[in-house]
């Protein structure tokens, strides 16, 4: 067997072997269902951080898409990309289509031997979003004793100093969101271009909803930091439930798509 590419320093692929299943997702339908792959971007200075958390959702996914086999993997964890022989589409657990979905991750597949695979549209432009974050939004008040209808959200994306496609996508969601969601006010405030979260703090209730795919150190660190314990904060709006069935949904069309081109 042709070993796989070194083992990131503390990931969990540090303990599979040649023998061990692929270590990057349940996988477990049987050989001949279609083959997907949900892919994050990870964290590059952590690659094992994010894995399990992936993993996770590919499970979920799986569980509602019987016969086919799901796996999860992350840029940053070069052997989850290299055990993604024989997938056939690949959901991008992102949140724009920019330069990460439409020109970094098709280039990282063919670096890891992964040809012929198609995307799907990210999860930031999925059209059931927005309900789902109105859904997050609402609960997240509520557990902390919030009216939503007194109440500030505050939706809070990545941003870029290089790219319009982040901001851009997280104001198209906060705007699909406002009408649904029945807060007083709807802002967006961003961690790496104006307006900055620290910058868009409201006065009185406030809940702040992460518009990010996973858990990692801008939900972690940034995020915390940048509202100053205003009031609530939701979890990101990709770990969230409901997201696995949006996920599955669109594989399933994708698959359905290509069936019926031949």
């Amino acid at each position: 067997m042709v070993p796989g590419p070194a083992v990131c320093e503390g990931c969990r692929c540090a303990a599979a072997t040649a023998q061990d299943a692929p270590p990057n997702g349940p996988a477990t339908g049987p050989a001949t269902g279609p083959a997907a792959a949900i892919l994050a971007h990870g964290q590059p200075g952590d690659p094992g951080a994010l894995q399990p958390e992936i993993e996770a959702l590919a499970a979920q996914v799986q569980a509602l898409l019987p016969g086919w086999r799901i796996h999860g993997a992350t840029l940053a964890c070069k052997r989850s990309l290299a055990a993604l022989h024989g997938v056939r589409l690949v959901y991008p657990h992102f949140m724009a289509d920019g330069w990460f979905v439409r020109s970094e991750t098709p280039r990282r597949l063919a670096l890891a031997g992964i040809n012929g695979v198609r995307l799907t549209a990210p999860l930031g432009l999925d059209p059931g979003l927005p309900a789902l974050g109105a859904v997050v939004a609402r609960e997240t008040a509520s557990a902390a004793g919030i009216d939503p209808a007194t109440a500030t959200l505050v939706v809070v994306g990545h941003g870029s100093g290089k790219s319009r496609a982040p901001a851009l996508v997280t104001r198209e969601f906060a705007k699909a969101l406002a009408p649904v969601a029945g807060f007083a006010a709807v802002n967006v405030g961003f961690i790496e271009e104006p307006p900055f979260l620290a910058d868009v703090l409201p006065e009185g209730p406030a809940v702040c909803l992460p518009f990010f795919a996973t858990g990692g150190e801008h939900v972690t660190d940034d995020i915390p930091q940048g509202w100053r314990g205003q009031g609530p904060i939701a979890p990101p709006i990709g770990t969230t439930a409901g997201v696995a069935a949006l996920i599955a949904a669109t594989l399933r069309a994708a698959m359905a798509k290509e069936a019926s081109q031949g």
